[in-house]
C-alpha cells in the first residue's frame, strides 16, 4: 500500500461526528466467526464454567495475551479509520499497534445484577496510558479503540465515556508541559512518579461534576469497534444484566508525538480535535518541559502472573483432547 493510499477511509459525516463528540463507531469490522475463533479457549484460560454462574468469582478480568495480529489483515475496516484519523501508514508504529487476544471480560456481580449505577458514582474512571508519563503531544496512546468481541445491550457492562471531558484533560495536559502522571498528577507533585496513593481521584471527580447526558454507553454487536480520542475519559460500567461482556482496548502508537503548529495546517484528525477541545487553531510556541518516560504499570506483573496460571490450564486442556483422540485412534484400530 503506497504511503497515501486508504482503501477503507472514513466518511466525512464519520470524520465530522469524530470532530464533534470525541469518537466514531463502526459496525462489521470484523465476522462473528472471527471473534469465536480468538475466544475458543477463553473460559478455559478464565478458569470459569461458562454454564454454572457460581464460578464467575471475578467481577472484571483484565487477561493478558497469547495471540497478536496485524489490524490491517484482521480489519481492514478498522485500520482505515485508523489511518482516517492519524495519517498515513508511515505515521503508525507497527509493532505497538496489532490487536491482542488480552480479552476485558465483565461478567458483573450478584449484588449488581438489575442494579442501576449512575455513570458519575463508578469508581473506575481514567484516561488511558498507565505506562507513560503524560503530555498533550504523547505519542503512545493516539488513538483508544474498542473492538466488540461480544453482544453489548444498554446496561450490560459497556464501556462508558464521558466526551465533553476531552476539553478539561487537554486544558490540564496543556497546562502542566513539565508531565503529568497517569493519574494526571504534575510531575512537581510526585517527581518520580510512584504508584499514587490517590488512584482514580481526579478522573472520578472530574466525572461526579458532569451532566447525565454528557455521558455515552458503548454498546453493540460483536464486529463493532469504537474509536476514540486518546484523552477521552472512560470507565467500566456495572454489567446489569449478566451477560457475558467481552471486549479489548488496543492502543496505537504513533512513531512522533502529536503537533499542534503545523506551518502547512495539514493536521490529522486528532490533532485537529485536540486543537478544538483548547479552543484553538494552533499552538504556536508550546512544547513539552520534561523528558519523555516510560512507567512499568503494577497490571503488568499482575498479568504475568495469570498468564502463567492461563497457559497451565490451557496445557491440561490439550493433554485431555490428545488423550481422548488416543482413545478414539484405539477404538478405530479394534473396531478393524
Amino acid at each position: 500500500m503506497a504511503d497515501n493510499e486508504n482503501p477503507n477511509p472514513l466518511s466525512q459525516e464519520e470524520i465530522q461526528h469524530f470532530m464533534e463528540h470525541g469518537w466514531v463507531k463502526l459496525s462489521n469490522c470484523f465476522t462473528r466467526e472471527q471473534a469465536d475463533n480468538l475466544q475458543a479457549t477463553l473460559w478455559t484460560r478464565l478458569g470459569m464454567d461458562p454454564n454454572d454462574m457460581s464460578t464467575w468469582h471475578t467481577e472484571r478480568t483484565n487477561m493478558p495475551w497469547h495471540q497478536t495480529f496485524t489490524v490491517s489483515d484482521f480489519a481492514p475496516k478498522a485500520w482505515g479509520a485508523i489511518l482516517s484519523l492519524l495519517g498515513p501508514p508511515s505515521a503508525i508504529d507497527p509493532s505497538v499497534s496489532a490487536w491482542r487476544d488480552s480479552f476485558i471480560v465483565n461478567l458483573g456481580t450478584p449484588s449488581g445484577h438489575n442494579q442501576v449505577i449512575k455513570p458519575q458514582d463508578l469508581p473506575g474512571w481514567h484516561v488511558d496510558g498507565d505506562f507513560f508519563v503524560h503530555y498533550l503531544d504523547s505519542p503512545e496512546q493516539a488513538l483508544l479503540i474498542i473492538p466488540l468481541w461480544s453482544d453489548i445491550a444498554p446496561g450490560g457492562g459497556g464501556t462508558m465515556i464521558c466526551p465533553r471531558a476531552i476539553d478539561v484533560v487537554a486544558k490540564h495536559l496543556h497546562d502542566h508541559p513539565e508531565g503529568v502522571s497517569p493519574r494526571m498528577t504534575p510531575r512537581a507533585q510526585n517527581p518520580t512518579f510512584e504508584q499514587e496513593k490517590s488512584g482514580l481521584t481526579w478522573f472520578n471527580e472530574l466525572a461526579a461534576s458532569m451532566p447525565d447526558d454528557a455521558f455515552v454507553e458503548a454498546t453493540g454487536k460483536v464486529g463493532d469497534v469504537y474509536f476514540l480520542h486518546p484523552l477521552m475519559l472512560h470507565s467500566a460500567s456495572n454489567n446489569q444484566t449478566r451477560s457475558v461482556r467481552v471486549i479489548t482496548n488496543p492502543p496505537v502508537r504513533i512513531r512522533e508525538p502529536f503537533v499542534f503548529d503545523r506551518k502547512d495546517g495539514k493536521y490529522s484528525v486528532v490533532e485537529r480535535k485536540t486543537l478544538k477541545a483548547l479552543g484553538k487553531e494552533r499552538l504556536e510556541g508550546w512544547e513539552i518541559k520534561g523528558e519523555r518516560q516510560g512507567i512499568v504499570p503494577e497490571r503488568v506483573r499482575i498479568q504475568e502472573e495469570m498468564k502463567r496460571k492461563e497457559e497451565e490450564r490451557l496445557r491440561k486442556l490439550k493433554e485431555v483432547a490428545e488423550g481422548a483422540g488416543e482413545v478414539k485412534s484405539e477404538q478405530v484400530a479394534s473396531a478393524a
